[in-house]
């Protein structure tokens, strides 16, 4: 089931215009400091968006770095790369087919981690398309809640294009855009330039609304808190 929910997020997900140009570049050969230098971003970003992509140096590189560094990282990436490749399988293997009772816990966990505990307001706060169509499949099979009862609002940066991202938003969660709230739009003048485009689509603000029914607004809430609280004192 969760490779079904990566499949969706993979085909509702499309690359943002400097994440598709720091892909360009890496395939052109370059490498994290110079696309880093070009692009404006760190090198953490990079290593998230490209770590899938083989580096094969063009002579710009090569001319910087040296053929001997060069051979040393070439190999390191492939050994890398490779990695990646063995351990994913071996964690697919482990995780296996989840049950209704995985999605059960699955859910706690993640309201434990990014969800709203305070005011009996049922809230996910998240970037990550994944948590958020995760978040709407326990709200469903284990909460019981219709489409009616979701609400998202999007919160995005000056360079988001608003209406991308709530289609975007609405086809990760399957949800109407009768069902968003109005668009907050950070313009913090200190925010730090360097974050610029690493979130293509904002934030998603996933809440609940009861629609009059005490069992899927404060008294869901408060099975949910209680669900944690079995959790916590067994840990």
């Amino acid at each position: 089931m969760y490779a079904m929910i990566k499949m969706r997020v993979r085909k509702n997900m499309q690359p943002s215009p400097i994440k598709n140009k720091a892909i360009e570049y890496r395939k052109k050969g370059y490498s994290y400091n110079m696309i880093s230098e070009k692009l404006d971003l760190p090198k953490s970003t990079l290593s998230d968006w490209l770590k899938d992509i083989p580096f094969r140096p063009n002579q710009e590189v090569i001319n910087r770095i040296g053929n001997a560094k060069l051979k040393s990282a070439q190999t390191k990436n492939r050994q890398k790369i490779e990695n990646i490749k063995k351990m994913k399988k071996i964690a697919f293997k482990e995780v296996d087919k989840l049950s209704n009772r995985d999605l059960f816990m699955l859910g706690i966990g993640l309201y434990w981690g990014e969800g709203t505990k305070r005011y009996s307001h049922i809230r996910i706060i998240n970037s990550d398309p994944a948590i958020i169509q995760a978040s709407v499949r326990w709200f469903k099979d284990i909460c019981k809640l219709k489409n009616k009862n979701f609400s998202i609002r999007v919160h995005i940066y000056p360079d988001n294009y608003e209406k991308e991202c709530l289609r975007y938003w609405s086809n990760i969660a399957g949800i109407s855009l009768n069902n968003f709230g109005k668009t907050q739009i950070d313009r913090r003048k200190n925010k730090s330039f360097k974050k610029r485009g690493t979130l293509p689509y904002g934030t998603a603000h996933l809440e609940i609304r009861s629609r009059g029914k005490k069992e899927f607004g404060v008294e869901l809430h408060r099975r949910i808190m209680g669900w944690i609280e079995a959790v916590s004192k067994q840990i």
